[in-house]
């Protein structure tokens, strides 16, 4: 209840001590237009870092269940390394399928590199086996050791090495996002501060008749930070209100699963920015209450 009556005091505020501080003016304009461009800025911030944690996630899953076994022989023994190795992976506990690539699928694969008109059929290409895990998983290096026996020409790929620098990278990214959103909480300190300095020095004057009358600096300073708080929560609701639309704007994820697509909030995530006006209304808060105080007992 404490906590309510102090947002409630907040919100009325006194007239009396709002004549300290200026209506309009470059203080107010900088505190609206400050606020508002860091809250759109920390929105995509926000859904960068969702968006990414997303992708990682999604392709590390898929990588997780899915393997590869490269089979590299001569021509006239791959067909029996081939029928070998998928009698090793089809008797492997763990292991839900097992089928060689085709010649087509295989051309498609290196057509990136070679382009699509690649001969595949008269060059040494190793043939390759998708193995896809039931839930429980195999043993790598089980599988490994069967089939260095069995198969001399194999090697089995279980993707570990692409799992591991997509969840690193997530984890940076992530990381990322959350530093750029400090960032910005900072440098929306530093601007209120510098309005709420400018605003106090601007009104000098005022001050020092309210002082003359028995205001003290905790009365005066209330003002302050209840109209420099008002004004960042009004700018940062505008900024995140365009920064969402904006967002909302940009393409829907794909099938390919591509970076620059679905970069937005996908279910209850869409909740998030509404906290960035108020984490916004915070700093405003704090950054004004230190500031006023501050300069108020310098003048004093």
């Amino acid at each position: 209840m404490d906590i309510l009556n102090r947002i409630l005091e907040l919100l009325a505020g006194d007239p009396q001590a709002d004549r300290a501080v200026p209506p309009t003016g470059f203080t107010a304009r900088l505190t609206l237009w400050s606020s508002g461009a860091m809250a759109f800025l920390a929105v995509f911030a926000l859904a960068l870092s969702l968006a990414t944690g997303r992708l990682a996630d999604r392709w590390s899953a898929e990588l997780a269940k899915t393997s590869t076994l490269r089979i590299s022989a001569p021509q006239d023994q791959m067909d029996a390394q081939t029928r070998a190795a998928l009698t090793v992976l089809q008797s492997t506990p763990g292991i839900a399928q097992a089928r060689p690539l085709t010649d087509d699928e295989q051309r498609n694969l290196l057509a990136p590199w070679f382009g699509p008109d690649l001969p595949i059929e008269t060059l040494p290409v190793p043939q390759l086996i998708e193995i896809i895990e039931d839930s429980d998983g195999y043993d790598p290096t089980g599988l490994r050791a069967r089939l260095q026996a069995e198969v001399p020409g194999a090697v089995l790929d279980d993707h570990t090495r692409w799992r591991e620098p997509l969840v690193e990278a997530a984890s940076r990214l992530r990381l990322l996002g959350f530093v750029s959103m400090l960032l910005i909480a900072g440098a929306t300190a530093a601007m209120i501060t510098l309005a709420a300095n400018a605003a106090l020095a601007a009104n000098s004057q005022v001050i020092r008749v309210m002082r003359l009358v028995g205001a003290q600096d905790i009365y005066i300073a209330r003002a302050f930070v209840r109209r420099f708080t008002l004004r960042a929560l009004i700018g940062a609701a505008v900024g995140t209100l365009l920064g969402t639309l904006a967002v909302m704007l940009l393409p829907s994820a794909d099938a390919a699963g591509g970076f620059l697509t679905g970069l937005g909030f996908q279910g209850w995530h869409w909740l998030w920015p509404l906290v960035i006006p108020i984490l916004a209304a915070l700093v405003a808060f704090i950054a004004t209450r230190q500031a006023a105080l501050r300069t108020l007992k310098e003048q004093s």
